[in-house]
């Protein structure tokens, strides 16, 4: 388990003299904000007077372009402010990471792990991905990792043009405790259906044909099902105990779709999220908070993965 930090530790050390450091720079960035705005909203008066006046366009036209205008130049107000609060939380996580025994980068590609996500079909399709907030290091003594994605889809036309969000949460990768050889998916209910709705005998994941294994267990079978190309290694590694255990983590998590892949010897988890790790702020008066939230947040990560690779008491059946 991740032993949190201590938050008074952290902010009467170097972390918080940094901290205090960052005060001018984001009360700088505050006024260059205000600036600009109104810079900008003044130098586009006499643009908004060409529409409305000159330019031969249906009232709705006009609506829409001004609009427009006018969130561009708000967009461009406020560059300063989020170019601070992007260094603050990267100055705050690289501490968080460094007391947790921890590496952290904020910019990060897709991972491995998302990539067995896309293939095994754990993240919907989508049309461009975006990725921060990488962590990585020993947990319990296995490899550990976890990112967030977002993934959105292009959708409508003409005006009602726009992108989607169809996923943003957590993609992780632990290693795992007991030893498997196989591929087995755990995904929600009806993930897989047949042209008349019905679930799949199996399916084609990863270049792998995968067969759906049966559980005795009415609440798991309403919420989950399990692909393998090993059904005696699924029913080792999903048995009767580690169902419980996971049907009472989706139950903490809201719902939030927990779905996992066993993988040569890795455990995956895609798990839905709300945007996380966001401890920087424009407002010096927010930095604790934020604090505290980031290490409840990562530590809530962490108990996940560990729970998830619990020796149950009960030995598995076959």
């Amino acid at each position: 388990m991740v032993e949190k930090p201590d938050i008074d530790t952290l902010m009467a050390g170097p972390l918080g003299a940094w901290l205090r450091e960052q005060e001018v720079a984001r009360e700088t960035a505050k006024q260059k904000t205000k600036r600009r705005r109104f810079n900008g909203l003044l130098a586009a008066i006499p643009v908004f007077a060409i529409i409305w006046v000159f330019l031969p366009m249906d009232m709705d036209t006009k609506f829409w372009v001004s609009g427009a205008i006018v969130l561009a130049i708000f967009a461009w107000a406020e560059i300063p402010k989020r170019q601070a609060v992007r260094k603050v939380k990267i100055g705050i996580n690289e501490a968080l990471a460094g007391a947790l025994g921890f590496a952290y980068e904020h910019d990060c590609d897709a991972s491995q792990a998302f990539s067995l996500c896309e293939t095994h079909r754990l993240v919907p399709n989508y049309d461009r991905s975006s990725f921060e907030d990488r962590w990585s290091g020993m947990l319990g003594g296995l490899p550990f990792a976890v990112h967030e994605a977002k993934l959105e889809e292009r959708r409508g036309s003409g005006k009602n043009r726009r992108w989607v969000t169809v996923f943003r949460g957590v993609i992780m990768q632990v290693g795992f405790d007991r030893k498997f050889h196989g591929t087995t998916v755990l995904a929600e209910d009806r993930a897989h259906s047949g042209f008349f709705g019905g679930r799949k005998d199996s399916v084609t994941l990863g270049g792998q044909q995968l067969d759906h294994v049966e559980m005795v267990h009415p609440e798991f079978e309403d919420a989950f099902d399990i692909y393998s190309n090993d059904q005696v290694e699924a029913r080792y590694l999903i048995h009767p105990a580690y169902v419980e255990r996971l049907i009472a983590l989706e139950n903490a998590y809201q719902g939030e779709d927990i779905r996992t892949l066993f993988h040569q010897g890795d455990l995956v988890v895609a798990l839905k999220a709300r945007n996380m790790f966001e401890s920087g702020s424009i407002e010096a008066s927010d930095d604790r908070a934020r604090i505290v939230q980031t290490i409840d947040q990562f530590a809530r990560l962490a108990e996940l993965a560990a729970v998830l690779n619990e020796r149950s008491e009960v030995p598995p059946s076959a």
